[in-house]
């Protein structure tokens, strides 16, 4: 049976990347955004890449130039390595890993992991992140669930940890803004086709793109839909006309009650 998204992931706003501004010393993924979305209430929305020794690090892109004070691909460090690397805008902490911010977070707060493409294309070349991934979770109590781009992705999560949530993250796939992803492969990834296949449960649709007949007809049959990244109070009051939940930054989602 495939498991269903948590209702918690329903009901608290979920924070992108943590509560992450780097004007108050929090960059994104970063432990002082975790701990601020944890004292907030928020959920979480996390990133994964995979270290060279095979670790899941909590870090969005898969080069460090954006985000670290360091250059090239994640993949070419060791965890070790990657730690003694510092955020930017941060108050000078490394690159945490997925054990460290399991800790930290210790069922708190629900937590949304997306493990990032490590095919490069949204291909099949993948497996270790996944696999990494749920070995990481493997006793952790709190409220969890996992989803990515990749449909390959999730098929393989299904493997290697049944028991937890998982979902595609969609999008409208405009060949513009995903280049050098080929056109072919937008076109197909559209309309969602792997959503049964992929064995997911939810899915986290692009904000602009919400109106989409399949997103639509997906949540009419009962699958809930979350979105990414509503960026205002303005946006996430249209979003939820079309959606069950939203994953927020740039200002505070209003709470439950």
């Amino acid at each position: 049976m495939i498991p269903s998204l948590p209702r918690q992931f329903l009901s608290l706003p979920v924070a992108h990347r943590a509560l992450h501004d780097v004007t108050d010393g929090r960059p994104e993924n970063s432990r002082a955004a975790i701990r601020a979305a944890i004292q907030a209430g928020y959920a979480i929305e996390i990133d994964l890449q995979l270290s060279s020794d095979g670790c899941p690090m909590v870090f969005h892109d898969d080069m460090l130039d954006r985000l670290a004070e360091a250059q090239g691909a994640v993949s070419a460090r060791s965890a070790a390595e990657l730690a003694e690397i510092t955020l930017k805008g941060g108050d000078g902490e490394g690159i945490p890993t997925l054990a460290e911010v399991l800790q930290l977070v210790a069922g708190q707060v629900p937590l949304l992991i997306e493990v990032k493409d490590q095919d490069g294309s949204l291909g099949t070349d993948i497996g270790r992140l996944e696999r990494a991934t749920a070995e990481a979770l493997q006793g952790y109590t709190g409220v969890v669930a996992l989803m990515s781009f990749n449909p390959h992705s999730v098929a393989a999560l299904a493997g290697y940890a049944p028991d937890i949530a998982r979902g595609l993250v969609t999008s409208a796939y405009d060949p513009d803004d995903w280049a050098p992803l080929p056109a072919d492969i937008c076109a197909r990834l559209r309309d969602i086709p792997d959503f049964a296949s992929s064995q997911s449960s939810f899915i986290s649709h692009e904000v602009g793109d919400l109106t989409r007949p399949r997103v639509q007809q997906l949540r009419a049959s009962g699958v809930p839909v979350l979105c990414w990244t509503v960026k205002s109070p303005a946006v996430e009051a249209d979003a939820r006309h079309w959606v069950d939940n939203v994953t927020f930054e740039q200002y505070l989602s209003p709470l439950p009650g």
